[in-house]
């Protein structure tokens, strides 16, 4: 009897711990769904965007963006009060990905932090604009990384892996590489949100599903489309010091001022890893074209060639985290460099200071 008991208790103990476990997923689930149709709270710039790209619940669709453009503007298919939703969240996500300006990050982000180990990664860094970088008349820029361009190339060959990836594989990368981060579930809402801003980037820009655009992707630069000088670590470093340090810093550790991100960085533990496509030493034309495109802020396309894989080159030396495929040994060398190799380098420049302060002579005068 005591044998039979013994089980019968063991067996209701089982049946309570499981009912407590499906009551939890219950609550998570109604919360996460209360979450989703709970209004929006929209980014400044998001909510600009949005404006001007004419976001409204109808059944038909016309974009202001082709209509100010081309005269007309051809309908399409309308947003739902759910499809907004999910669009002004993508949108929120790719400007404010850490969360910052949420009241509630969990639920107004869908806790998009947790696929990211640095504190300064932010999709709008590469996909600049909120995803739609343009001139000022309004015409989208080459090789700027365009998220509408991107959903519209569909299922697309990924030389790396040697897959067709859908957009939402292709997201996924980003966070495991370029923000150094962890992959998502594939029916996460991070996911889904981003995807709909996206395909909404498209619809507004009348762009067409598999057709290339030349502000999707990025505009490689490889050695051959330069002076062929060779990839130079000190002709980087003083264009670093002359075209980037004033924003990412000395130590290209990213700046902060009064608790805002004016630059992220491009080393130490907040930058993408070396398993990212960015990362010179995995693919050298990715980070060059990026920096010609793009970099300096207000005057993209000035630097030639040479000196873009030149700074991306010096870039890439600097100490950053391991790729998930190197191992714990690498990992721990990698994170030892990025701990101690930045106050050691402001001691030396601090010594050579002094040491210029203490004798000013010029040598030549010696």
């Amino acid at each position: 009897m005591s044998t039979t008991a013994g089980k019968l208790l063991r067996i209701v103990l089982l049946l309570l711990v499981l009912a407590g476990i499906y009551a939890l997923a219950t609550q998570k689930h109604k919360q996460r769904e209360n979450a989703r149709q709970a209004t929006v709270a929209l980014t400044p710039g998001c909510a600009e965007k949005l404006r001007r790209y004419g976001l409204v619940r109808s059944e038909r669709y016309r974009s202001p963006y082709v209509l100010q453009r081309t005269g007309t503007a051809v309908p399409v298919r309308g947003y739902s009060d759910e499809d907004i939703r999910a669009i002004q969240r993508g949108c929120n996500i790719i400007d404010d990905t850490q969360g910052k300006l949420a009241r509630d990050p969990a639920l107004e982000r869908w806790n998009t932090t947790r696929f990211i180990r640095g504190s300064h990664t932010s999709c709008d860094h590469c996909h600049q604009s909120l995803g739609d970088k343009q001139d000022g008349h309004g015409n989208p820029l080459k090789g700027s990384l365009s998220l509408g361009a991107a959903w519209v190339m569909a299922d697309m060959y990924d030389r790396f892996t040697g897959m067709l990836l859908p957009f939402e594989l292709r997201q996924m990368q980003c966070f495991i590489n370029s923000s150094n981060g962890y992959k998502p579930n594939i029916a996460d809402d991070v996911l889904r949100d981003v995807t709909a801003y996206s395909r909404f980037l498209s619809a507004a820009m009348a762009l067409k599903i598999g057709n290339h655009y030349d502000e999707q992707g990025i505009d490689e630069i490889p050695a051959s489309a330069t002076s062929k000088q060779g990839d130079d670590y000190v002709r980087g470093e003083l264009l670093y010091k002359e075209k980037c340090q004033v924003c990412h810093g000395r130590q290209a550790f990213g700046l902060e001022a009064n608790g805002q991100l004016v630059a992220p960085a491009l080393a130490g533990p907040n930058a993408w890893n070396t398993q990212s496509r960015n990362y010179f030493y995995y693919v050298s034309t990715i980070l060059p074209g990026f920096i010609c495109r793009n970099m300096p802020l207000g005057a993209e396309n000035t630097l030639s060639n040479q000196e873009c894989r030149d700074i991306a080159y010096y870039i890439s030396n600097l100490p950053r985290p391991a790729g998930d495929r190197q191992g714990p040994i690498i990992a721990l060398e990698h994170q030892a460099l990025m701990t101690f190799m930045p106050p050691l380098m402001r001691l030396m420049e601090s010594s050579r200071k002094s040491g210029v302060a203490a004798d000013p002579t010029p040598e030549r005068d010696k």
